[in-house]
């Protein structure tokens, strides 16, 4: 019997290693610093200092841009590559703020399942329901935390139906908790039948302590009056015989969520979600392909993709980097690849591994993980970096934008670095650059918060100042060339960098009135792909 090629042994290996993965979140729900309470289990951080820094805490690993960590919002994706006993785990810690959806759709596009996180006491809210309805699209395995139990919090079962009813999917529960706010007690693990006590650490600043005991410890009975005592066995006892056991085959077609407790902010629960998450997560995946076939990690064919664009991440290198997420075979540094699309080949010799804007040299990635390739304008969102045969990617998604303006330097004298600034910045989606007949640009943004980054990353980056000024247009469709001498003085045909046409209508009510009038003309809400491909 022919023994299996060492290196493939190897590849799969490295796959079963892996973890991909992303947190979901409405703002304020305790995205950022769950993030990093799992990169201080993970040994990454050893003081885990909260989203605003203190005096004796650095600022969040994942917020790096000077705008976040002035503000305590994340706008941007963090790439954080971090070791947790064997497993090799790539988060993708997304923007939380809803303008930025469409870079957090991109980002989705590069894990293989997501964290929910829910705050104990709102329960599911308006961003939550948005980006579960991505991950949906998507059939992301989604694996829900509902943080701040240290904090008065809904009836479980409440959180559990809300999930199920707003959500429509099955809610099922590995962990319950005992008690909530000042009554707060720890949680019972369902499958190991163990509690696991809450023991507050000061500040959060190190892994909490727990203490384990069966439910019958007469020492837990001792920690809690006997009212909630009783609350909490009625419950344990309904959760265990009522709910639906989990099912790992239901967890990864997307159609059940296992749920845990716990509080980010005290460290509570986070490592013994983290052991189980590890466990039940999926492996990096397949890829469909647009062809209809799937392209397996384990191909021995190299290839990734190019998900996000980023300049000056850090300013001792004031360079651009694009984050790729290896799909199949393996990286090697200083490989030549080939580039979707452009017919032309890169050697990747200076790829990197990022921990926020922190980098390391790396010399291999397998399927799974997320690197950055020092980016001298040669790659662009969506580009298939391969070897052998091109696989045929699905593209990433592209959205109409809702808001438009006119950006115009305060000083002329730095014209120079203003048109870099607005050549760079919009490749990494920030914002949609269009471009009039008479030459002049337009941004489009999906909400107000773009335009504040843009201009904001122009003066702290580029060192440029400027002023919006309304063009008075609220929404936008790509158009077919033929059909642009069917508009009139009220609307606004522009171009997208690809010369692509786009209209640009005053309103959503003359968008439609458009629609009635001349029905034959077809209105896209994203680039049409026979266009975009010339």
């Amino acid at each position: 019997m022919q023994s299996e090629n060492p290196d493939r042994v190897e590849l799969h290996t490295e796959i079963d290693r892996r973890r991909a993965f992303a947190i979901i979140a409405h703002p304020d729900a305790g995205k950022t610093t769950l993030t990093e309470k799992l990169l201080l289990y993970g040994g990454a951080i050893q003081l885990a200092g909260h989203v605003r820094a203190k005096k004796d805490r650095k600022k969040t690993k994942s917020d790096w841009m000077t705008m976040e960590q002035e503000r305590g919002i994340s706008v941007s994706t963090a790439a954080l590559q971090f070791l947790y006993e064997d497993h090799i785990l790539n988060l993708l810690d997304t923007p939380g703020h809803e303008d930025f959806s469409e870079d957090t759709y991109r980002t989705l596009m590069a894990v293989d399942s997501a964290i929910m996180l829910l705050d104990g006491a709102r329960g599911v809210e308006p961003q939550t329901i948005k980006l579960f309805h991505v991950c949906r699209q998507r059939n992301i395995p989604i694996v829900t935390f509902i943080n701040k139990m240290d904090n008065f919090a809904r009836d479980p079962f409440s959180l559990l139906d809300e999930v199920e009813k707003v959500l429509g999917i099955t809610a099922v529960p590995l962990f319950w908790p005992i008690g909530s706010g000042p009554d707060f007690k720890g949680v019972y693990d369902l499958r190991s039948k163990q509690v696991y006590r809450y023991e507050k650490t000061t500040g959060g600043a190190y892994p909490a302590p727990t203490a384990t005991g069966g439910l019958d410890d007469p020492e837990l009975q001792n920690l809690m009056d006997e009212e909630l005592y009783a609350t909490f066995r009625e419950g344990v006892e309904l959760a265990s015989g009522a709910l639906p056991e989990f099912d790992e085959s239901e967890f990864l077609q997307g159609n059940m969520t296992p749920v845990f407790f716990g509080s980010a902010l005290t460290n509570f629960g986070v490592e013994l979600f983290l052991r189980r998450f590890l466990e039940i997560a999926p492996r990096p995946a397949s890829i469909p392909l647009e062809d209809g076939s799937t392209l397996q990690p384990d191909d021995p064919e190299f290839s990734a993709f190019v998900f996000k664009l980023q300049a000056n991440m850090n300013r001792a290198h004031r360079d651009r980097v694009a984050f790729v997420r290896v799909t199949s075979g393996v990286f090697e540094r200083g490989m030549t690849v080939n580039i979707s699309g452009q017919k032309k080949t890169a050697r990747l010799s200076s790829p990197v591994a990022f921990f926020g804007q922190e980098r390391s040299t790396i010399d291999n990635a397998y399927p799974g993980d997320i690197i950055g390739l020092i980016n001298p304008g040669l790659y662009k969102l969506g580009d298939v970096l391969y070897t052998g045969k091109e696989p045929g990617f699905h593209p990433l998604p592209r959205f109409a934008p809702e808001l438009f303006a006119r950006l115009v330097p305060t000083d002329t004298s730095k014209l120079k670095q203003f048109r870099k600034g607005l050549q760079e910045l919009p490749e990494e989606g920030v914002v949609q650059v269009f471009t009039t007949g008479d030459g002049s640009a337009i941004i489009g943004a999906v909400g107000q918060l773009q335009f504040e980054v843009i201009r904001h990353r122009l003066e702290d980056e580029y060192g440029v100042s400027c002023r919006l000024e309304s063009v008075g247009f609220e929404c936008s469709r790509w158009i077919k060339p033929e059909d642009k001498s069917k508009f009139s003085g009220y609307d606004l045909v522009v171009y997208d960098e690809k010369n692509n046409p786009v209209v640009l209508f005053k309103s959503e009510f003359r968008m439609k009135s458009f629609m009635r009038e001349k029905p034959e003309v077809e209105l896209f809400e994203s680039p049409i792909r026979s266009l975009a491909q010339k």
